[in-house]
């Protein structure tokens, strides 16, 4: 998995976590340890931290884990946050499962994209596959095909948003941002 980060001055650092890439920096400017999150792009007000990891099934919690630590690096940790966190981190899984599961011949790496400012956060998670999914109901008695609709209900009930969008290469990024908690 990598995480990338670019100051003004472009990437910086390089680290391995947990047998993925991530490439930027901690908060102290270095190249960043395991686990850690990188150094975001953006200006004072909007931060991106970008998160690039093979597209096979232990991606999932690498991700996962990397943007709960980043979340936590940010200080969005403690009750206050907590309907955030737990938001955040089930579309995540969802959406780079999704990525595993019906995109993974076509992209050999998921990247996740997390852009905290502007009173919410936001999570994309770009693959290469042409297909743009549609939240649907799904049967009861079907096993899968309700990640989406997930994602999409969470988002709403936060009362954030969500969508799916063309990449300029034929790929797709679905995306969903969620208020901050105000106060």
């Amino acid at each position: 998995m990598t995480t990338t980060a670019a100051g003004p001055a472009g990437p910086v650092g390089t680290a391995e976590v947990g047998g993925v890439d991530a490439a930027g920096a901690a908060d102290r400017g270095e190249p960043g340890e395991p686990g850690e999150p990188g150094e975001p792009v953006g200006d004072a007000e909007t931060r991106l931290w970008r998160i690039v990891a093979g597209a096979h099934e232990s991606s999932v919690p690498q991700v996962r884990h990397a943007v709960r630590d980043l979340l936590r690096q940010r200080g969005l940790v403690g009750e206050r946050y907590q309907d955030l966190t737990d938001g955040l981190l089930l579309i995540v899984s969802e959406l780079v499962t999704n990525v595993v599961a019906h995109a993974a011949l076509l992209t050999p790496q998921v990247t996740t994209e997390v852009t905290i400012g502007g009173g919410q956060v936001r999570v994309a998670v770009e693959d290469g596959h042409p297909y743009r999914p549609k939240a649907v109901q799904s049967d009861e008695e079907q096993t899968g095909g309700r990640g989406l609709m997930l994602v999409k209900s969470i988002a709403l009930e936060a009362g954030g948003s969500c969508d799916v969008e063309q990449t300029g290469d034929g790929g797709k990024v679905i995306w969903a941002a969620l208020p901050l908690p105000r106060g």
